[in-house]
């Protein structure tokens, strides 16, 4: 008797959650439903990456629609859905576009999928969060953003080509709001478990930590008509890869803080233990006064966020 796959929904058929069904898929996290408002363009990139399995060789099921009973029982549910800011758009425009899309989401997946556990991608993130947070009713530990595991990849990646190492020998995180305010942790870094600090110089660690705040922006640059979205699929998925396996990983994640860091009531990106519970804990670390200043600043820019959304009425 064969044992009852993970189900992991995606919702959102774009270049991030088609890639997050990709990745999925190709390490056999479980079956796969992709969500998206053009149910054909789902049913089609699912149906294609179906048809990758006896290639690739794995069993994961993968089906495409618009419709959301389709999510019923999920375990975990990827949210990638939302605009990019358009020209002529302000910042108030794409946050309360978004927050719609975000909201109406997870509204459904309360609906039909009670006890999954939400990781948000959608940007601005921090927000986003709260507004998913806030629409499906669900309690902290399942509404969990992700920020962190893509700021901290691209800081490892920047810091791995410096040094001339393996990426995996490198191990970094980034606190803190996704954006601007991100706060890399330079003093936590170890390459093969040498302190950055004794590797690279004070400038050099401080040009690679603003191209690493500058790291999405950098790839929109390049691309012209885009954003990222091969690095923050396969962090959305390290993260469900952590819940539908169990592996209670300790990763940089956006959580709802609750007097953990002295902030309460905000999503902000620290270290979260991820198990098959979503958020299992946040393990507390030493900050120095230069850190904890910077990781103030940030969480007051996400604030600032929460405020706009109150006032364009979410």
């Amino acid at each position: 008797m064969s044992l009852k796959r993970p189900k992991i929904s995606i919702i959102g058929a774009g270049f991030v959650g088609s890639t997050c069904a990709h990745w999925a898929a190709s390490k056999e996290l479980g079956d796969i439903v992709l969500i998206d408002i053009n149910g054909d363009a789902a049913k089609g990139k699912a149906l294609d990456l179906f048809e990758a399995s006896p290639v690739e060789g794995f069993d994961s099921h993968v089906v495409g629609t618009s419709d959301y009973t389709h999510t019923k029982d999920s375990d975990v549910v990827v949210i990638t859905a939302g605009l990019p800011r358009k020209p002529g758009m302000s910042r108030d425009d794409l946050l309360a576009t978004n927050a719609k899309i975000v909201g109406d989401c997870a509204t459904q997946v309360a609906k039909y999928a009670p006890n999954a556990v939400l990781i948000v991608v959608s940007n601005p993130l921090d927000a986003m969060c709260h507004v998913a947070m806030k629409a499906s009713g669900f309690p902290r530990e399942r509404v969990i953003g992700m920020a962190g595991v893509l700021d901290g990849a691209r800081f490892r990646s920047f810091i791995a080509m410096e040094c001339d190492v393996s990426v995996e020998d490198v191990q970094a995180f980034v606190f803190g709001g996704h954006g601007d305010t991100m706060v890399p942790m330079p003093r936590y870094v170890s390459v093969g478990g040498i302190p950055l600090t004794q590797l690279l110089s004070k400038e050099k660690i401080e040009a690679l930590v603003d191209r690493t705040r500058k790291g999405g922006a950098e790839i929109v640059e390049l691309l012209k008509t885009g954003s990222a979205y091969y690095a923050p699929a396969a962090s959305a998925i390290q993260m469900v890869e952590a819940i539908v396996r169990d592996k209670n990983r300790i990763l940089p994640c956006a959580v709802h803080l609750k007097g953990e860091y002295g902030i309460n009531g905000l999503f902000v990106g620290v270290l979260a233990k991820l198990g098959k519970t979503g958020l299992v804990s946040v393990p507390t670390l030493e900050m120095n006064a230069e850190e904890k200043a910077m990781f103030e600043k940030s969480a007051q820019a996400v604030t600032g966020l929460v405020e706009d959304l109150k006032r364009l009425g979410f």
